[in-house]
């Protein structure tokens, strides 16, 4: 899905990058047109400055989703998750991020929570990027604690993982 989104703004750079920050951050767009996140809105003008346009590109992005019949209820029903991995730090957590080699494959999730619960590890969340939104999916789980590494040596050996990295 994400590719063809993409493929919608093919001509623009500008319209693709302006697409891809909202689809990163959970930003939906207003009935108006306008940028939001939750009840909040989100000037045009930071929106374009993140991602280094002029303000018009954000006005003909919003305008394009919202005149597309098959993007209009994607991005007025997209939302943010709250995620604790930038929290990790502070809050004393582990984070583990899991790359694999097809993010579309059956039961990575159920796969890879389980061998930490095995182990008596508490998950505090799970963040699983969709592979239709993401160019490269990963899988985050935050921890109580940190994961010892016969869970982390056996979370490698599964089929499917192509990288492990500890935060």
């Amino acid at each position: 899905m994400f590719d063809e989104i993409m493929a919608k703004f093919a001509g623009s750079p500008g319209q693709q990058a302006v697409v891809r920050l909202l689809l990163e951050r959970g930003f939906s767009v207003s009935s108006e047109g306008r940028v939001v996140s939750g009840d909040i809105e989100i000037p045009n003008t930071q929106i374009a400055t993140e991602v280094g346009v002029d303000r018009r590109v954000v006005d003909s992005t919003t305008d394009t989703l919202l005149d597309d019949d098959e993007l209009r209820p994607i991005f007025q029903n997209i939302s943010a998750v709250p995620s604790l991995k930038d929290l990790a730090p502070v809050l004393d957590l582990s984070v583990l991020t899991v790359a694999v080699g097809d993010a579309e494959g059956v039961g990575i999730v159920a796969r890879v929570t389980t061998v930490i619960a095995d182990h008596d590890v508490s998950i505090r969340q799970t963040i699983s990027e969709d592979p239709e939104f993401t160019d490269e999916p990963r899988l985050s789980i935050i921890t109580d604690e940190p994961l010892p590494g016969d869970v982390l040596t056996e979370i490698r050996e599964l089929p499917f993982v192509r990288k492990l990295e500890l935060e």
